[in-house]
């Protein structure tokens, strides 16, 4: 059991939080033929925009109200329906995400409520989908946003499936946003492989992973369908990734009827063995030897592994799931996890396998680690990287965002081939530290 200790700060100084808002737009990306719209101000907007591009390296399409002073003041309807209408006019999306902002949602607007009355006085907006999503700032971080807006498109696009008709042998799959376009990628080639469709929810593994339309597109390349969406009541299973996705998993059976499996993470080989006997069950067929054979890739990666892992002590910052995936991977290793850091108080994060979880920001965590001594590896994104340049320890980048180093979205650490690789990666940072190689430069 770990103790969450929640730090009563005024202020961030080096933040770990990431913006709802943006998780939300993030699960819009994953959609084909989507466009999102802020409904706040400019600089809202290009905070997102900025972070986006730089992880992902690509094209991102990002609308927003721009909301001046005057209409904080007295109300932003007619901002929300003059972008509705230009972006269905010029852009011709399927689906655009209204999400709302901290700057729309403490004045307390009824976007829900003018929506309807948009919708319905305006002809143009008659064949594009507009999906809503309450995401303000001050509710939450990054997986927060990410979850209402799936819930959201889940209520709004999902349809029950026509009595009488027999489930298709297909695969609702639920990632969480600690997944990389890779990570699902790779999970829908082990759906596949037991001769299942997989239909991911959103799916950044086609419209984020790394592609050169031949024209301009404004809106995304790539990505879940809404006649996907509309379908997902025939899918034979769900499948969500990461305790985040409970109410989208919860909304999809409650609509649809689908039965829904959670699973807290898919790396490490106890997970991703409940995995292969969920896929098994599902399909009816046994594990493929493929799967198999990586199975025993992945013992034999953890035999070799354990020895640079065993007494280690390693730091782990990022949203509540994803510290929950690699502190868990960690401790399985035989290394202990000494400073553990989140910018929200996850309840299930006091499962964790360590004393303490400070809920706070990347200050909060050197704190941690000077009180812990020796730190042999960092695990956090891109920002922490000053923290390791002063305390002299070495960082593994991962999670969100990425900004100075190439390949972050193709980056996999679920599966079995994705743990295996992940295991190779930190042990050779850690072979490379205290004891092993005093010339290794830390960061």
């Amino acid at each position: 059991m770990a103790q969450l200790l929640n730090q009563p700060k005024p202020l961030a100084t080096s933040p770990l939080k990431l913006s709802p808002p943006l998780g939300a737009a993030m699960a819009f990306m994953g959609l084909d033929g989507s466009l999102p719209l802020f409904h706040g101000s400019q600089g809202c907007t290009a905070f997102a925009l900025v972070m986006m591009v730089r992880h992902f390296r690509e094209a991102i399409p990002l609308q927003t109200t721009a909301m001046s002073e005057v209409s904080t003041i007295l109300g932003g309807m007619e901002n929300v329906e003059e972008a509705l209408v230009n972006i269905a006019r010029r852009a011709r999306p399927k689906v655009i995400g209204l999400i709302s902002t901290a700057l729309a949602e403490t004045r307390g607007e009824d976007i829900a409520g003018d929506l309807k009355l948009i919708l319905a006085r305006n002809k143009d907006l008659a064949g594009t989908r507009v999906v809503f999503v309450s995401a303000p700032d001050f509710e939450g971080s990054l997986e927060a946003g990410w979850a209402k807006a799936v819930t959201a498109l889940v209520d709004g696009l999902a349809e029950p499936a026509p009595a009488r008709r027999e489930p298709l042998p297909r695969i609702a799959l639920l990632p969480g946003v600690h997944l990389t376009p890779g990570d699902v990628d790779h999970l829908k080639d082990m759906v596949e492989a037991f001769g299942l469709e997989a239909v991911a929810l959103p799916d950044l593994s086609t419209s984020l992973d790394g592609q050169v339309p031949e024209t301009y597109v404004p809106t995304t390349l790539g990505g879940t369908t809404p006649d996907e969406i509309r379908s997902l009541g025939r899918c034979r299973l769900a499948v969500a990734v990461g305790e985040h996705m409970r109410p989208a998993a919860e909304a999809l059976h409650a609509k649809t009827g689908v039965p829904t499996v959670l699973f807290d993470r898919l790396c490490g080989l106890e997970a991703v063995d409940r995995l292969m006997v969920t896929l098994s069950t599902a399909a009816g067929c046994p594990v493929p030897p493929k799967l198999r054979r990586a199975r025993g890739q992945l013992v034999d990666a953890m035999l070799d592994g354990h020895f640079f892992f065993g007494g280690r002590a390693v730091a782990v910052a990022g949203e509540p799931d994803f510290l929950w995936s690699m502190g868990h991977l960690v401790t399985e290793m035989g290394g202990r996890l000494a400073a553990a850091a989140s910018p929200v108080a996850a309840p299930h994060l006091a499962e964790l396998p360590c004393e303490q979880v400070v809920v706070g920001d990347f200050d909060d965590l050197e704190d941690q680690m000077l009180e812990a001594g020796r730190i042999d590896l960092v695990i956090a994104n891109a920002n922490a990287r000053q923290l390791c340049r002063r305390y002299g320890t070495t960082l593994f980048r991962s999670g969100f965002p990425i900004f100075d180093r190439l390949g972050a979205a193709h980056q996999t650490t679920i599966g079995y081939r994705g743990t295996r690789d992940l295991i190779f990666q930190l042990g050779n940072l850690l072979m490379e530290g205290h004891g092993h190689d005093s010339t290794a430069a830390p960061g």
